[in-house]
């Protein structure tokens, strides 16, 4: 069953890539790998493997942020490498969307295991190839590179802002309440502070919009909260 799987490993240490791709590839499996957390994410975009193993410290990106990035546009199984057995590191790594994780130093066996173990409970070979790209109307996300075009003019948001605007695009059609919003963007603690909702929607809308007093892209529903609308409403 490994024939045509096909795994990604990123990890800035040369020894550790190429361990990990010996072992895969004697247990039959395709393997690519990344150096970097802004090459796997054009890897998992471009190359759709069935499971990424991504190690936690590297530079520029690290692992946590390389996988909250890849969950913005992929469902592919995530095993973490952790350089410590901190299950602060696990717990984060579980958190932020991995399917498993293995501590460093570990053991081919124990590795080839708990791929094993993932690509099972994986729903189909498919999950890599999700839409990278999301489009509204003049707006375009790119949603491994976190960047924004509004039609060919680059928009540059704070990261909270960013959250923001993900909040909206992963939820077209939907009215999302203010207390919904408070409480993902910034936390249950919150959930009622309208006025930090109204400023950074404001925010946003001076940036998305061409006509920030008409927005087409985060309208408000008074009464009910905002909603990012279908295209064609």
């Amino acid at each position: 069953m490994t024939k045509n799987t096909k795994i990604l490993v990123v990890d800035d240490e040369q020894l550790y890539r190429h361990l990990v791709k010996v072992n895969l590839e004697s247990e039959g499996y395709e393997v690519i790998s990344a150096a970097n957390g802004e090459e796997c994410l054009d890897m998992v975009s471009n190359k759709h493997p069935d499971l990424v193993i991504l190690d936690v410290m590297m530079p520029k990106l690290d692992g946590f942020s390389t996988l909250e990035r890849i969950r913005q546009f992929s469902e592919v199984p995530v095993i973490m490498l952790t350089g410590k057995n901190e299950e602060q590191d696990r717990v984060r790594g579980l958190n932020a969307g991995a399917d498993d994780y293995v501590a460093k130093p570990f053991s081919a066996t124990e590795l080839i295991a708990r791929v094993r173990a993932v690509l099972r409970r994986s729903t189909t070979a498919e999950q890599g190839s999700a839409n990278r790209f999301f489009a509204h109307g003049d707006l375009r996300i790119d949603l491994a590179r976190a960047e924004i075009w509004r039609e060919d003019a680059p928009i540059f948001l704070s990261a909270t802002e960013y959250k923001l605007l993900i909040q909206f695009a992963h939820n077209v059609g939907k009215v999302m309440p203010a207390e919904e919003l408070l409480s993902a963007i910034w936390g249950p603690q919150y959930r009622d502070d309208k006025e930090i909702l109204w400023v950074s929607i404001a925010r946003l809308r001076q940036k998305l919009e061409k006509d920030p007093h008409n927005p087409v892209h985060i309208v408000t529903r008074s009464g009910l909260g905002y909603l990012m609308p279908p295209v064609d409403e």
